[in-house]
């Protein structure tokens, strides 16, 4: 019996209003507030003054992810509006060469107004200074509560990446409520997004500057970089009282040779920038762990109770681990390894890879809210009230936080 499946949600809320909500970024991107938790102790900061508060020689951890502009608008003859809103490929592909198609796709979409939209082709016209493009989407069938859609445009040698940047629009999170606008293009992206596949935005990244970054090298900070591509399970709220009902989301990792080879040289001091790269180095470990007790079969994946399992049982360490996805890369010859995650950190949960983490506040019930319970302990609630009796914004364009993991947690 896993004993955290028995954890009830309704146990990790508080109250958060309207206005702690962030609906708009800050004009510079290092000017928010930064919360700092360390030995049970709550103080204040800048996020500008970061590097002063994360020890000489750490290495910080970034989600180099790019969030693409996922959401697609198409009206019906009759005027009825339906929004695509693109989620994964659908033909099991890599997502990147999904991305690099030309001509047409097939694409797992929640569909807006589906209702609406039983057959046929929806298509629309997309004129820009640089070119017109012509989109069509196509249903295909029903996937659970997605739907499977064919792309075809012309010109036929564009990718889909830019057809998405051409025709889509930014997806900022629900809670926003309002519509994205020119600044939101720029803003909801770090500056150092590099792979196409994420339809959230690391939001931990977006307070990092080109300065900061430069401030880092002077403290002798290291940065390394992982990608977890965020899905639009991101926002799906836990519905059920137990945690154990609700079914973590899956997403696509890729980590390089190079970042585990840091890892492995600076296993103490580690810390994640956001929740998404802590995810990563979490499953990177059960990924080692798996290898290591002969259970990888169809590729790599953790799914969200493993580590809860037998797999906790005489636990391998983290050089062992780590050492073993090495190994298994030399095997495949490859200098990065890709697999799949829907790991759930919850309280009870032993971290084996992260030592801090910079994140932002997350909602009330949600799966974010519990793994910062995890690594930080009951503490969470002075945390979260203190920020809320001192100002600080909340949520994806909100202020931020710097935990250190409570070992007693």
């Amino acid at each position: 019996m896993i004993v955290q499946k028995n954890i009830r949600i309704a146990d990790y809320t508080y109250e958060l209003p309207a206005d702690k909500i962030a609906a708009y970024p800050l004009e510079k991107r290092d000017e928010s507030k930064l919360l700092i938790y360390k030995d049970g102790q709550i103080s204040e900061s800048q996020f500008l003054k970061l590097s002063e508060h994360i020890p000489e020689g750490a290495t910080l951890v970034f989600n180099d992810t790019r969030v693409v502009r996922a959401r697609l608008l198409f009206n019906k003859p009759t005027g009825a509006q339906i929004e695509l809103f693109c989620l994964d490929e659908g033909m099991g592909e890599d997502v990147q060469v999904a991305f690099a198609h030309s001509g047409s796709v097939k694409w797992k979409c929640l569909v807006g107004n589906a209702r609406r939209w039983q057959s046929g082709i929806l298509s629309r016209t997309i004129v820009t200074a640089n070119r017109e493009l012509e989109l069509n989407a196509e249903l295909i069938h029903r996937v659970g509560n997605e739907w499977l859609i064919r792309f075809s445009w012309q010109p036929s040698e564009l990718s889909f990446s830019e057809v998405l940047e051409t025709a889509g629009k930014v997806p900022l999170p629900p809670y926003i409520n309002r519509e994205a606008d020119e600044n939101d293009i720029k803003r909801y992206q770090t500056i150092y997004a590099h792979n196409d596949g994420s339809v959230a935005a690391p939001t931990a990244g977006l307070h990092f500057s080109e300065s900061l970054l430069e401030k880092f090298k002077s403290h002798g900070i290291n940065c390394e970089f992982v990608t977890l591509h965020v899905g639009a399970g991101t926002f799906k709220p836990v519905s059920t009282e137990l945690i154990g009902e609700h079914r973590m989301h899956r997403e696509m990792i890729t980590v390089s040779r190079v970042a585990i080879t840091e890892i492995l040289k600076n296993s103490q001091q580690i810390f994640a920038v956001g929740t998404t790269s802590l995810r990563t180095l979490e499953s990177l470990y059960w990924f080692g762990a798996k290898l290591l007790k002969g259970q990888i079969h169809d590729g790599l994946e953790i799914l969200q109770w493993d580590p809860y399992r037998e797999l906790n049982e005489n636990p391998v360490s983290t050089e062992e681990a780590l050492n073993a996805v090495l190994k298994h890369m030399d095997d495949e010859g490859k200098e990065s390894i890709s697999g799949f995650t829907s790991l759930m950190i919850v309280p009870g949960y032993q971290f084996r890879i992260c030592r801090g983490l910079i994140t932002n506040f997350h909602q009330p019930q949600s799966t974010l809210l519990l793994l910062v319970a995890a690594f930080i302990g009951p503490d969470w609630r002075e945390v979260y009230k203190y920020a809320l009796s001192n100002d600080f914004r909340f949520l994806s364009y909100g202020d931020a936080c710097l935990f250190y993991l409570n070992c007693k947690c």
